[in-house]
């Protein structure tokens, strides 16, 4: 019997060009640099009532009005060249409200802002660290003022009368801790300026809750 000797069988090296890959892996990075969107932290943590309802929340063109457990008023706009225009409609009812560069930067950096005027320019020119630590004390007066309007009306006048504002939204976000006389107040300063639609930020939960 002749015995037979064992086959050997090369193995072959197995190479993959991964160029192709690379090529997609940076299409896809560069695309999401480019489309997403920075998020700020707010001004304040607002912890929102439940709610059943499934409507969105439109992401653009959207003045966020936030009223903490407080009852503080601060309000904010998804993008800086809106909050540009806002505040330089804003400060053309206060001749006397001068805001260096710095300041105005600092301004455009924020989610929302809520101080009064008076503490505007003080506000602004703190570290941009310190300035939500700052204005969180504070809140956006809605108290008339000399019998016309309140300090929170003349902002959201700002923003309406900016060049967004035909299309622009009201977004209210506010604590389930608020006290309803602040949200009231709130609601029937809008309504004086005819701004009777807009939406209620809450956080989703089911029927069976």
């Amino acid at each position: 019997m002749i015995a037979m000797g064992k086959v050997k069988i090369k193995k072959a090296d197995t190479w993959i060009d991964m160029t192709p890959m690379s090529d997609v892996m940076v299409l896809l990075l560069t695309f999401f640099m480019l489309t997403s969107t920075f998020v700020k932290n707010e001004a304040v943590k607002v912890n929102t009532p439940g709610s059943v309802s499934e409507i969105k929340v439109p992401e653009t063109e959207v003045l966020q009005i936030l009223v903490d457990k407080d009852g503080k008023i601060f309000i904010g706009l998804d993008k800086p060249g809106y909050m540009q225009e806002m505040l330089d409609n804003f400060k053309a009812n206060y001749p006397n409200l001068n805001l260096v560069p710095l300041q105005e930067k600092n301004f455009l950096a924020l989610a929302s802002f809520g101080a009064p005027v008076a503490e505007m320019s003080n506000v602004l020119k703190l570290e941009a660290s310190e300035i939500n630590n700052k204005q969180m004390t504070m809140g956006i007066p809605t108290d008339s003022i000399n019998g016309g309007m309140s300090e929170f009306q003349l902002w959201v006048q700002a923003a309406r009368d900016a060049s967004f504002g035909s299309d622009m939204k009201i977004a209210i976000k506010a604590d389930a801790a608020t006290p309803y006389k602040v949200v009231k107040k709130m609601m029937s300063e809008l309504q004086d300026m005819s701004e009777n639609r807009y939406y209620l930020i809450t956080s989703l939960k089911k029927e069976s809750e």
